[in-house]
C-alpha cells in the first residue's frame, strides 16, 4: 500500500472567486450513452485526477464509471465497490483508476482512512461530495439527476422509475486542469 498522505489545507480564494467551469449540462439519453460520456471522460483522465460523481440510487453513476474504466483502458470489468467502499484497477503504462463508494461513510474522517493515493491515480468518488474538501486544488463533479415520478427529467419528487430512461448531467470543472477537457455535448463538443 502506498504510504499515508496528508490532506493539504484547502486553498484560500478570495471572496466570489470561482475556478468553476461548466463542461456539460445537458440530457443523457440512456446506459449506452452513459458509458460512453463515461469513455469519452476516461480517455482525457490522467494520474491525479479527482472526480466527485453526485446523484441518486440507480442514477447511473456506477454505468459512467464503467465507461471511464474503458477510456482509461483499465484491466477487468469496473463493478460498483458498495460492500469493500474502494476497488483499485491497474493499467499497463499509467495511473490506474481508483472507483470509491462513499455512500456508507459518515465522515471526511473514515474516507482519509481508506488512504487512496489521491496524487498517482485516477480517483473516481461515488456520493463523495462535501468529503473530499481540501483533498485537491482541482476536480471534476458530476451531478447525474434521474427522473423521478413520471415528470420531466428535471423535475424532482415522486417514486423512483426503474429502466433506461434519460438522466440530466452536469459536470463542472474546478481549477483550470479541467479547461481543455471536451465531453460529448459540452460547450466545446460543438
Amino acid at each position: 500500500m502506498p504510504h499515508r498522505r496528508a490532506r493539504p489545507p484547502p486553498l484560500p480564494r478570495a471572496p466570489g472567486v470561482t475556478d468553476a467551469t461548466v463542461l456539460l449540462d445537458g440530457v443523457v439519453p440512456d446506459a449506452d450513452a452513459m458509458e460512453e460520456l463515461g469513455r469519452a471522460l476516461g480517455r482525457q483522465l490522467r494520474g491525479g485526477d479527482l472526480v466527485v460523481l453526485t446523484g441518486p440510487l440507480g442514477a447511473g453513476k456506477t454505468t459512467l464509471t464503467r465507461g471511464v474504466g474503458e477510456g482509461m483502458g483499465v484491466r477487468g470489468q469496473v463493478a460498483s465497490p458498495t460492500f469493500v467502499l474502494a476497488r483499485t484497477h491497474p493499467r499497463e503504462g499509467g495511473a490506474p483508476l481508483v472507483h470509491v463508494d462513499a455512500y456508507r461513510l459518515s465522515g471526511a474522517d473514515e474516507l482519509d482512512d481508506l488512504d487512496l493515493d489521491f496524487e498517482g491515480s485516477v480517483v473516481v468518488v461515488e456520493w463523495g461530495a462535501g468529503l473530499l474538501d481540501g483533498v485537491a486544488e482541482q476536480w471534476l463533479d458530476v451531478v447525474v439527476e434521474r427522473r423521478l415520478g413520471g415528470g420531466d427529467v428535471d423535475e424532482p419528487g415522486g417514486d423512483e422509475l426503474g429502466g433506461d430512461e434519460p438522466r440530466h448531467v452536469t459536470a463542472t470543472g474546478h481549477g483550470p486542469r479541467w479547461a481543455s477537457l471536451v465531453l460529448p455535448g459540452g460547450p466545446a463538443a460543438g
